[in-house]
C-alpha cells in the first residue's frame, strides 16, 4: 500500500474520531471528532496528555513569542484529573474564549516526539480539523498506523495529472477550455480554465485559491469574487490566460476552519491573528501544486496576475519563470477595507 493512500485513510479516522498512530511513537485523537466513549476507550487511565499548535498556545500564555512565531509547531499540555473532554473541547477551539472562560492553570510540558507532533497538527490541517489532540505514548490497539513521511506525502503535487478536459463557454470568454487535474490519493480536483488560445507570448496567468463564500455566495468580506471574475475578463481582453482555480479554501486550512476564523474576526481579530489563534500558520497553501499544473499544460514562462510576491517567489522556486508581476486591484467595499489592510501590512501585498 503506498503511503499517501495510508495517509488518506489516517485523514478518514481522524474525521470519524478513529485513533489514529503515528511514526510507531505516538497515538493520537482528533479532540474535534472526539466523544466520551471514544475517550474512555482510548485513555482507559485517564492520563492522555494533549497536543496543540503554538498559535493556540500563544492565545493561552503557554508559549513565548519565539514559540509563536512557528504557530503551527507541536506544543504539549499536561493532563490534569479537571481536563476531560469538554475542557479540551474549549482549550482547543478559540472562538469561545470569550463566551466560556477557560478553565486552568495549564501546564506546558516537553514535546517527547516532536516530528510525530508536528505531523499530526499537519494531518489536522490535512482533514480540515481543529489542530488539538489527545496524545498517548507509542501504538495503541486499533490505531490506524501512518508514517510521518506519508503524511507530508498527502498532497503532493508530483502525482498530480490531467484526467479530464473539456470545452466551456463562460460568461467572459466563449472561448475557453477547462481542464481539470487530481492525485489519486488526496481526493481534491483543481482545474485550470484555459482562455483563448496559445499565441506565442507568455500567458497571463491567476492563481485563485477556493472561497465559496466570495466566488459563489457573494461575501463583501473578502475581495476573491471580484478578482475571479475581473481576472477572467482581463484574460479575455488580452487575448489568452490561464486561470488556475486551486482548491485551497481559506488559505489553505479549509471551508470549516475558514469561518471559524471569520467568527474570531467578528470578535475583532484580523485575519492573521484568526488564523495563528486557531493553530494554523498564516498561509498553508501549497503553490508547488499551481507550478505542476502550468508544467503539465506545458507552460513554464508567465505573466503573473498578482499582488502577492510571495507566488511570484513559490513559482519562482518550482521553475516557473515569472516575466512579470501584473498588479491586480480593486476597489474595496465597507466590509474589506480592513481585510485589505491586513493583506498589505501584515502579509506584504502590493496593494
Amino acid at each position: 500500500m503506498s503511503g499517501a493512500i495510508q495517509a488518506a485513510r489516517a485523514v478518514d479516522a481522524l474525521r470519524r474520531g478513529w485513533p489514529v498512530a503515528i511514526g510507531g511513537s505516538i497515538t493520537v485523537l482528533a479532540i474535534e471528532t472526539a466523544d466520551a466513549p471514544a475517550l474512555a476507550q482510548f485513555d482507559t487511565q485517564g492520563t492522555a496528555d494533549i497536543l496543540i499548535s503554538a498559535g493556540r498556545a500563544a492565545t493561552l500564555k503557554l508559549a513565548n513569542q519565539r514559540d509563536a512565531a512557528a504557530p503551527d509547531a507541536p506544543v504539549m499540555v499536561a493532563r490534569r484529573t479537571w481536563l476531560g473532554l469538554a475542557e479540551a473541547t474549549a482549550l482547543a477551539d478559540p472562538q469561545w474564549d470569550m463566551a466560556t472562560p477557560l478553565k486552568g492553570p495549564f501546564d506546558a510540558i516537553g514535546v517527547a516526539h516532536p516530528d510525530a507532533a508536528e505531523a499530526a497538527l499537519l494531518l489536522a490541517r490535512h482533514a480540515g480539523l481543529l489542530p488539538a489532540f489527545f496524545v498517548l505514548a507509542g501504538v495503541q490497539l486499533e490505531a490506524t498506523c501512518v508514517e510521518i513521511s506519508d503524511i507530508g506525502a498527502y498532497e503532493s503535487a508530483d502525482r498530480l495529472r490531467i484526467v479530464t478536459r473539456a470545452r466551456l463557454p463562460v460568461e467572459a470568454a466563449e472561448q475557453c477550455e477547462i481542464i481539470a487535474f487530481r492525485t489519486p490519493e488526496a481526493g481534491l480536483e483543481h482545474v485550470a480554465l484555459m482562455i483563448g488560445s496559445p499565441n506565442g507570448s507568455p500567458p497571463l496567468v491567476r492563481l485563485h485559491s477556493e472561497c465559496l463564500t466570495g466566488d459563489v455566495l457573494g461575501s463583501l468580506k473578502c475581495d476573491c469574487g471580484p478578482q475571479l471574475n475581473a481576472a477572467l475578463k482581463l484574460m479575455a481582453e488580452n487575448g489568452w490566460g490561464i486561470l488556475l482555480y486551486l482548491r485551497q479554501e481559506g488559505r489553505g486550512i479549509g471551508l470549516i476552519n475558514k469561518l471559524r476564523a471569520y467568527a474570531l474576526q467578528d470578535q475583532g481579530f484580523d485575519t492573521v491573528d484568526a488564523n495563528t489563534r486557531l493553530g494554523f500558520a498564516v498561509d498553508a497553501r501549497d503553490f508547488s501544486i499551481a507550478a505542476k499544473m502550468l508544467k503539465l499544460l506545458g507552460q513554464t514562462e508567465i505573466r503573473l496576475l498578482t499582488n502577492n510576491p510571495e507566488k511570484v517567489a513559490r513559482l519562482s522556486a518550482e521553475g516557473i519563470h515569472v516575466a512579470e508581476r501584473v498588479p491586480h486591484k480593486l476597489p474595496p467595499n465597507p466590509h474589506n477595507q480592513h481585510y485589505l489592510d491586513t493583506k498589505r501590512d501584515r502579509t506584504g501585498h502590493a496593494l
